[in-house]
């Protein structure tokens, strides 16, 4: 089981994803970011390049899809919190996005 983050660790691991956009969720410990892209087809694609990083490390986000708009809260719930899994799946998150840009 991982351990969630705390202490410095804890603000080096998400101040560069709250500087490329991930936001605190109010009342949990989670982190959250919406990505909108081209077209459904888009973000469908995305989406299923990141569930194969989810699969493959074990650490599913909570998402939704709704047309060309995905949204993300990415949370340890084994850990009651924030986990170097989250870190590690949101900066995938993020350079696959870049990528299909």
């Amino acid at each position: 089981m991982a351990e969630a983050l705390d202490g410095a660790a804890r603000a080096a691991a998400l101040a560069p994803l709250l500087a490329a956009g991930w936001l605190p969720v109010e009342g949990r410990d989670a982190i959250a970011k919406r990505f909108s892209f081209a077209n459904f087809v888009e973000a469908f694609g995305w989406m299923t390049r990141v569930a194969l990083w989810a699969e493959k490390w074990d650490h599913h986000p909570e998402w939704s899809n709704v047309y060309k708009t995905v949204e993300v809260t990415l949370t340890s719930h084994d850990a009651g919190g924030l986990t170097e899994r989250d870190v590690k799946l949101a900066a995938k998150m993020d350079a696959l996005f870049a990528a299909g840009r």
